[in-house]
């Protein structure tokens, strides 16, 4: 019987904090950029001046350049646009060897995500890097007195548009007890601080 008592109370004891596997979360830093509505990318052809321009993701997704029109660019990187770009000029201009193509992002403005709840300052964010929840939480001015810490929730869309929650504990997170929480903020992330 003691024995019993012994193993329910080192049971209770045990840590609160969410088990989760946040190593399986994305490192956006590791790959390439991936266009969104806002961005605005330089599209530069090596010898051909007068296609060069800077231009903005439209709503739709879509950017124009001169002599090809409209091209979808929305989610594609910037090497995948400028593949894109390559083969549709195949269609006008005998591109010769020395006719590079490029595509720079020159302002990143599709990196947004929402925090809410308990916070002093619930909006939309935007920023022109990546930023872990820890520096998500402090653009929002930190926690409120009232929140509940240890029952944060990142929710993330994945590829095929399901929701996961990601759950977070602001105490473990900012006490450096638990750095695997501090992941990296995806554009679309909504951080939820009830």
């Amino acid at each position: 019987m003691k024995a019993l008592v012994l193993l329910c109370l080192v049971a209770s004891c045990g840590s609160s904090l969410p088990y989760y596997d946040y190593a399986k979360e994305p490192d956006p830093r590791s790959r390439e950029l991936t266009l969104g509505v806002g961005d605005v990318v330089g599209i530069d052809v090596y010898g051909q001046k007068e296609l060069n321009t800077d231009t903005t993701v439209r709503p739709d997704g879509t950017i124009t350049m001169p002599l090809v029109g409209d091209i979808k660019a929305a989610g594609e990187t910037p090497s995948s646009l400028r593949e894109k770009i390559k083969q549709q000029l195949a269609n006008f201009l005998k591109m010769a060897a020395g006719n590079e193509v490029t595509v720079a992002v020159r302002a990143w403005k599709s990196y947004r995500f929402t925090i809410s709840g308990e916070v002093a300052r619930a909006s939309v964010f935007t920023s022109d890097q990546y930023v872990t929840v820890a520096e998500a939480l402090a653009m929002a001015g930190g926690l409120s007195r009232f929140a509940r810490r240890d029952e944060i929730r990142l929710l993330r869309k994945d590829g095929k548009g399901a929701v996961r929650q990601i759950p977070l504990d602001y105490d473990a997170l900012a006490s450096g007890k638990r750095t695997d929480m501090n992941i990296y903020v995806l554009p679309g992330d909504y951080i939820y601080v009830p």
